[in-house]
């Protein structure tokens, strides 16, 4: 998509990325999402803070007064009223109008889903609403989910010098995972953030170039290091991938390439299950891409079954352990 870094890289350019079924996803990518957007890449701080609090909460802020978003996006009225001219509505009344009128058109179906699974909720327990809800993510974003843009993050990370893997907090615990699954198939992996935090990360990305591919990994709560790091590495000219939770994300605007994975929760900031989800399929992806790679994944597997359960070098199995031992007390 880009070969060095330049200063076209500072403007906003949506990342490629497949259309979604989730609320914010689809959202965004509506005309009154696509002006919302742009200003959270361009606008004022509180125009920025505006956009972010109506792209997030766009249900919500249908049934909001004037004074009530004011003091959830903490700005006056007046800046609420400002904000709507600026981007082409009459008046606040007339900015929420036309976000029920878009959410009418393209949120229904995601909607009555919620609805669904909160009527059922009350009758359940936490956990199975949890459970419902994870399966609820896994399901939206399969749906939504673009092979060609799968596909092309799999030839760029065949394609790189070095892969670099970067999440922070939770986050830390998925890009372990998915170093653990690029490492067979990539000929440089390296985790950025690994046990030594924000110094060390940055140390890691010293050396990165136009030729690497970083794969940034964040969810609500967003940290500002992952947001740092990410702007960095984009000076940098590398290809950056994100997986992340919607086009609203902070990463959004950084990324080459957006892998987005739905991570809605009742009672949690964000669920990764379906995070780890795609970390599966995006492994999956790479190792049957080519033939080299399906070849690897066959040799790992012989490598490997030698030293697990019962295995050549591993511990016997309870069967062989007992054979064993009965020999043993024979020959004694």
């Amino acid at each position: 998509m880009k070969s060095s870094a330049s200063p076209a890289r500072n403007s906003f350019r949506p990342p490629v990325a497949a259309p979604l079924s989730s609320p914010d996803a689809a959202f965004a990518q509506s005309p009154l999402g696509q002006t919302l957007m742009h200003v959270l890449a361009s606008g004022s701080a509180s125009q920025r803070q505006i956009a972010d609090y109506l792209l997030r909460n766009q249900m919500r802020v249908t049934a909001l007064g004037i004074e009530e978003l004011a003091d959830s996006c903490q700005v006056s009225t007046a800046t609420i009223s400002r904000f709507a001219r600026d981007i082409g509505q009459k008046n606040y009344s007339a900015m929420r109008s036309a976000m029920a009128e878009t959410l009418q058109s393209l949120l229904q179906p995601v909607d009555k889903l919620r609805r669904t699974i909160q009527r059922r909720a009350r009758a359940t327990s936490p956990i199975t609403e949890s459970l419902e809800y994870a399966a609820a993510n896994i399901a939206a974003t399969s749906d939504a989910l673009s092979p060609q843009a799968m596909q092309t993050v799999v030839r760029h990370l065949t394609r790189a010098k070095v892969v670099y893997v970067m999440g922070f907090g939770l986050s830390a615990n998925l890009a372990g995972m998915l170093v653990q699954h690029l490492q067979p198939f990539c000929p440089h992996v390296v985790e950025v953030v690994g046990i030594g935090g924000s110094e060390v990360a940055a140390g890691h990305l010293v050396n990165l170039t136009a030729h690497d591919v970083l794969v940034v990994i964040s969810f609500p709560r967003y940290t500002l290091d992952c947001i740092g790091l990410a702007s960095f590495a984009r000076h940098c000219g590398a290809c950056i991938v994100a997986l992340t939770d919607s086009p609203a994300s902070p990463l959004a605007e950084l990324a080459d390439h957006a892998l987005y994975a739905q991570s809605t929760h009742p009672v949690l900031p964000s669920s990764a299950s379906t995070a780890l989800a795609m970390i599966e399929a995006l492994a999956v992806a790479l190792m049957v891409s080519n033939k080299k790679n399906v070849e690897k994944a066959a040799r790992l597997s012989e490598v490997i079954a030698a030293y697990l359960y019962g295995g050549e070098h591993g511990v016997p199995g309870p069967r062989t352990a007992v054979f064993r031992q009965r020999k043993a007390v024979q020959k004694s």
